[in-house]
């Protein structure tokens, strides 16, 4: 199972649902980067993703992108395919 890693703060009904739905596709483990604990890591998402909004998801090294993204690229049929890399 590839590595994913989401930035995201703690009330944020996006993150929620991009990990309930990594978790229903079998990711186990989720690496969060709480931007709302640490304001440097808010600027290193920003300066990584050129976003602001929060969640920001990678797969390995690749960007995601958003909830919705996400979301899309599940629909797409593609999301299983890159979380098994």
């Amino acid at each position: 199972m590839s590595k994913v890693t989401m930035y995201s703060t703690a009330v944020c009904p996006f993150c929620i649902n991009a990990e309930r739905l990594l978790k229903s596709k079998g990711v186990a483990e989720i690496n969060k980067i709480r931007i709302d604990l640490d304001p440097a890591k808010r600027d290193e998402m920003m300066e990584k993703t050129g976003r602001r909004t929060v969640p920001q998801i990678y797969i390995g090294e690749q960007h995601i992108g958003g909830f919705d993204d996400l979301a899309a690229l599940d629909r797409a049929g593609g999301l299983v395919p890159l979380l098994t890399q």
